[in-house]
């Protein structure tokens, strides 16, 4: 197997096998890795080859730290690692994972880390990745929960999983008058984004509103808004990534914290998992409760009352030298 690093006249060889046969998701096309500004982060993606045919693809960057030159998955992504066929035997996936060991050592890494994603982003569920990975020296840096909602073929079968409570919440939103559609405005929904976040955690948001648009701009058929109004005026909105045809991931969720007692955001969670249903999707991702395996158990137990339930986003790393 050979591997040689990524430059800009690969994209279209890149974008082609990324997108065959629904290998990889969004955030591993080359489309969102380079909305980054160049300078932000040091691509140092890679392409590994058999037979002079492409047979996985790696993204990443290089960052130096303290002295130790570290090769990562993306930072500019939720989640990378390697973007390889569903049918990958055992054998090749052992040697990919060599071979990337090999290509780290002989151009002077310290060290490895990569975030693999969830399980249900896979069409065939496999775990090869995850042994060869751990078989090759690597080891768990840190494990991380992620809610998941397996929808149904329907909404009234996805709201029988709902909680009581859940369920009452949607009703009450609804006869409040809370109105749920699919929004272009994305300047007021970060303004409660902006707002919620300074509250409750003192950050600002992964994006800035800029990139936001570009990303909309980017990706108009697999990012999406939709908002929660009463009278008019956004109350709550889901920014949403269709990261590949079988999962949804709810990338920023946020409500306006004087409206909270109208609960929109149920409603609102309620008719963006209709809508997902209506386009064959499967999986519905909330994201991570858990920030360095430090769990917010308020928040697991929101995304539980709709019936979700939590699988791993992991990342691992190798130390190649001291």
């Amino acid at each position: 197997m050979e591997v040689k690093q990524f430059k800009n006249s690969d994209t279209d060889n890149w974008e082609t096998f990324a997108k065959q046969d629904n290998r990889g998701t969004l955030f591993h096309t080359r489309r969102f890795l380079n909305y980054h500004p160049p300078e932000r982060f040091k691509d140092h993606s890679l392409m590994f080859f058999k037979k002079e045919k492409i047979v996985a693809l790696f993204p990443a960057a290089e960052i130096t730290t303290h002295n130790r030159k570290m090769l990562v998955s993306h930072p500019g992504a939720s989640f990378g690692s390697f973007v390889a066929s569903e049918n990958m035997s055992f054998r090749n996936t052992m040697e990919l994972v060599n071979t990337l060991k090999s290509y780290a050592f002989e151009h002077k890494f310290n060290e490895i880390r990569t975030t693999l994603p969830p399980i249900i982003y896979r069409h065939q569920p496999s775990n090869y990745m995850d042994f060869a990975l751990l078989k090759n020296g690597f080891s768990y840096q840190h494990r991380e929960i992620s809610s998941v909602l397996q929808l149904e073929n329907s909404i009234e079968k996805s709201l029988a999983r709902f909680r009581p409570s859940h369920r009452q919440a949607v009703r009450k939103a609804q006869r409040k008058g809370i109105q749920i559609r699919e929004s272009t405005d994305f300047p007021a929904f970060y303004k409660i984004l902006k707002e919620n976040l300074k509250i409750r955690h003192g950050v600002n948001p992964t994006h800035s509103l800029k990139e936001l648009l570009l990303l909309k701009k980017l990706f108009p058929d697999k990012i999406f808004l939709h908002g929660a109004f009463l009278k008019e005026k956004m109350v709550s909105g889901i920014v949403s990534f269709i990261a590949n045809p079988k999962v949804i991931l709810a990338f920023y969720i946020s409500h306006d914290e004087h409206f909270q007692e109208s609960r929109s955001l149920n409603l609102l969670f309620y008719s963006t998992f209709d809508w997902a249903i209506q386009k064959s999707i499967t999986n519905f991702d909330f994201g991570i409760f858990t920030v360095k395996e430090e769990p917010n158990f308020g928040l697991a137990r929101f995304k539980e009352n709709f019936g979700a339930s939590g699988i791993f986003r992991d990342t691992l790393k190798l130390h190649l030298t001291k």
